[in-house]
């Protein structure tokens, strides 16, 4: 009996010991929940937004006016220093210059025709002034063969008589000529001198331009090369920078030379998160290019109307905002991308569970409260929701632990 008993306990503890590893081979197997904690503290949502970096003040470079496109034969380099007076951008001025040679001939020739004019001008006046003093001389003859009418006879009295009336008249006539010779010289001047004004200033214009095509920094500071936006891609945000053999028209900005002292984000939100934010608020800036540090900053401007964005299809209406930067770091430039994190709701005090714990289930808001291996629905009251965080009115109770994962779509997760 005594050895029955034996082999009969060991059998029992050998099938129990099966059990027992069955039991953990398929608690092992069995597809673990991920959970977080339920717990009370502050809700803070964040919006995110992309922009770029921009100088509050800057000087901008921009292609001259020369009636045609402009085409780059040198540019200084992306980021280099300049002083006041270096050359920025050089555009090619083949075309300015024979314009320029073609000008300076135009104004040669009116010079020309000025000299040619002033002594017509002095000649036919000393022809008239000669004719005319002929007839003076004519008329004091005529006069004073009247003088000797009282000797003549009533016939020839009668003949000096029209003689001296002749002389005068002729005078009189030549007078008028003098007179109507200067005036017609004079204007001849006159347009010459005005073509001759008019070639000057084709002259100095052209100069101007050719001047102007040399493009010098008008400050000390550094460059950044702008897109250029002729070279973009069809429905694309991006462009190359200007570089050498690029043409410009006129007034595209070529540089910049901007004052990064005091910069701002400029970046773009949709109209659904417009009247979610509001001028004053505090936000955070990484710029891409310095990530290892968060730049205070405030949103200074938020755009009344919204402006289409082509670049996806069908086109979005987006406003634009303007966050101005408290901080700032000398790795900065013109254009740099960068992220902003702007706070628009803060409620302490507060239960608050991550995003992914909280499930929708029809008209409900759910979440999963663990219990050992089991998880129970409980119907919840949401206070706000965030991009990340739920902060809860009720349902729940600090310290109870909350599923990330829907239970019920796991193998061998069902709920209680």
């Amino acid at each position: 009996m005594t050895r029955r008993s034996i082999a009969i306990a060991s059998l029992l503890v050998a099938a129990a010991a099966s059990v027992g590893g069955v039991a953990r081979l398929r608690t092992s197997r069995a597809p673990s929940v991920p959970t977080a904690t339920v717990t009370r503290g502050t809700f803070i949502d964040y919006m995110q937004l992309r922009g770029e970096i921009r100088p509050i003040h800057s000087v901008i470079l921009t292609a001259p006016s020369s009636g045609a496109d402009l085409q780059i034969v040198d540019i200084a380099k992306n980021g280099a220093s300049v002083n006041p007076g270096d050359v920025v951008v050089q555009f090619d001025t083949t075309t300015q210059q024979r314009t320029l040679e073609q000008k300076q001939s135009e104004l040669k020739q009116a010079d020309s025709e000025i000299e040619k004019a002033e002594a017509d001008l002095r000649r036919r006046e000393q022809a008239a002034l000669a004719e005319l003093s002929e007839a003076r001389l004519a008329t004091e003859r005529a006069r004073l063969d009247l003088a000797q009418k009282d000797v003549k006879s009533p016939r020839d009295g009668e003949k000096l008589d029209l003689a001296v009336a002749d002389a005068e008249q002729h005078e009189r006539e030549l007078d008028q000529k003098v007179a109507a010779e200067r005036a017609s010289a004079a204007a001849a001047v006159a347009s010459a001198r005005q073509k001759r004004d008019k070639a000057l200033f084709d002259v100095r214009e052209t100069e101007r331009i050719i001047a102007s095509m040399t493009m010098r920094a008008p400050t000390r500071g550094s460059i950044t090369l702008l897109p250029n936006r002729r070279a973009a891609a069809m429905f694309s945000n991006s462009a190359p920078e200007f570089r050498a053999g690029d043409r410009a028209f006129f007034g595209a900005a070529i540089a910049e030379i901007p004052d990064l002292t005091a910069v701002q984000l400029v970046c773009r939100i949709d109209e659904a998160d417009h009247a979610r934010i509001q001028i004053g608020r505090a936000a955070l800036v990484r710029v891409d290019a310095a990530p290892n540090r968060e730049l205070k900053g405030t949103i200074g401007d938020i755009a009344l109307m919204a402006k289409p964005d082509f670049t996806l299809w069908p086109p979005t209406r987006n406003f634009d905002v303007v966050i101005t930067l408290h901080d700032t770091d000398p790795r900065l430039r013109s254009g740099m991308s960068a992220s902003a994190r702007i706070e628009v709701e803060h409620l302490p005090g507060v239960l608050i569970v991550p995003a992914a714990a909280v499930f929708q289930r029809g008209p409900a808001v759910t979440a999963y409260v663990g219990d050992g291996s089991t998880f129970t629905p409980r119907t919840l009251t949401v206070l706000r929701r965030g991009r990340e965080e739920v902060a809860i009115a009720s349902g729940l109770r600090e310290g109870e632990r909350v599923a990330t994962k829907d239970p019920t779509t796991l193998e061998g997760g069902s709920p209680r």
